[in-house]
């Protein structure tokens, strides 16, 4: 039995010792769960994916006279101004609108500029045009502000993501006959692409499926810079059916994450558009995990073949879609699956490329001594169900 002050004294002394999850689990294959995770402190995970659900609050600073924003655009963008004066909320995926302020051209520009390219512009270090009205009160007088702003200019900048981290998700295609333009990117008609939007083996909560070591409170890799897990995910759902190996067969948990976005860095924190959908935001996010038992460590060495996703019909428009099945992260990964007979490529969502790169970067902070894990202060709760809005359809 290990506990997290034990492994952060091993940090401190620098004799912890940290693999990556791919190569704990060839560890574990080639030496045993029980051989493995004697000599293993921590497993650290990692993932580079759209995380749409985010958003980053501004605290801009108060002008002279001061001004109670009442509409707030950030390069055209609309930032939500219903909080104490001079704070904002910039949302991932809101569109810019043109005519506001923005250098975009085109109507194509202006529609595939949002929230996300602000916020990662922001974490670059770029400058960002602010155009906003006031309400006008008596301590509030001003009505009116333009200027740029950067992240060094103003007081707070930090990262929200209501659901930074999916414990699976699904495998999208397209059964109809014509293109559809989705969150999972262009499905191609007549089942010609399959997209998957999770790392598998390398995410962070399929390496933790029920929720033991990861936790409120706990320290993570969160967009280059150091963030903790804040609360259950908006769409928590831990009741999802699983496999024997505790692994869920479609979306399960989810985490809400939090960071100092100007700790962050720019090749970890990217805007994005997809097309016919919407813009959003690509982040890097990893988690380390203390190997404190064997269970633990059983659970870190679970591989793509044994995790499984349901592929969904986006070709049918409604909530609960037509499924062909669950197929396995190793049959995804190799590039083709077969469905009703057919041969189907397969290409990830998320950048297994960069989740290497992420955990191999969490790896060195924490055996350099520059990340000290955090014990979950609360449980994540494990009972939520899924609540659906049916009757609100038309």
């Amino acid at each position: 039995m290990r506990t997290v002050d034990g492994i952060n004294t091993k940090i401190r002394q620098g004799q912890v010792v940290v693999q990556t999850a791919e190569a704990f689990k060839a560890r574990a294959k080639e030496q045993g769960i029980a051989a493995a995770a004697q000599a293993v402190d921590v497993v650290v995970t990692g993932t580079f994916e759209p995380m749409e659900s985010s958003g980053a609050m501004l605290n801009l600073g108060h002008t002279d006279p001061p001004i109670k924003l009442l509409e707030c655009y950030l390069d055209g963008v609309p930032a939500y101004a219903g909080f104490g004066a001079v704070d904002v909320c910039l949302g991932a995926s809101q569109p810019a609108v043109a005519g506001r302020g923005s250098d975009l051209g085109d109507t194509e520009d202006v529609r595939e500029h949002g929230g996300g390219h602000v916020i990662a512009d922001l974490i670059a270090g770029h400058s960002i045009h602010l155009q906003a009205t006031g309400h006008g009160t008596d301590c509030y007088p001003r009505t009116s502000l333009e200027a740029s702003i950067t992240r060094d200019t103003i007081n707070q900048f930090y990262l929200f993501s209501p659901r930074g981290l999916y414990q699976n998700f699904i495998v999208g295609v397209n059964g109809g006959d014509r293109a559809l333009s989705t969150y999972l990117g262009p499905l191609q008609p007549r089942l010609g692409n399959a997209v998957y939007a999770n790392p598998g083996a390398l995410s962070p909560l399929l390496n933790d499926p029920d929720l033991e070591a990861i936790g409120i409170g706990s320290r993570i890799f969160f967009g280059g810079g150091v963030g903790y897990v804040a609360w259950e995910g908006t769409q928590h759902f831990p009741l999802q059916r699983r496999l024997p190996n505790r692994t869920p067969i479609g979306p399960a948990a989810t985490l809400a994450l939090i960071g100092d976005a100007k700790q962050m860095r720019p090749e970890w924190v990217r805007g994005c558009y997809f097309k016919g959908y919407g813009p959003s935001l690509m982040v890097g996010v990893g988690v380390p995990i203390p190997i404190l038992n064997e269970q633990v460590a059983a659970h870190c060495a679970v591989q793509d073949a044994d995790i499984v996703a349901p592929v969904m019909d986006f070709s049918i428009p409604r909530r609960v879609r037509p499924t062909f099945g669950l197929v396995s992260y190793a049959q995804l990964k190799s590039g083709s699956i077969t469905i009703e007979g057919q041969p189907v490529r397969t290409a990830p969502l998320a950048s297994i490329y960069l989740a290497r790169q992420v955990a191999s970067e969490l790896k060195t902070w924490i055996e350099t001594g520059q990340f000290e894990l955090a014990a979950p202060v609360a449980p994540l709760p494990t009972d939520r169900a899924f609540l659906p809005q049916d009757a609100l359809g038309g």
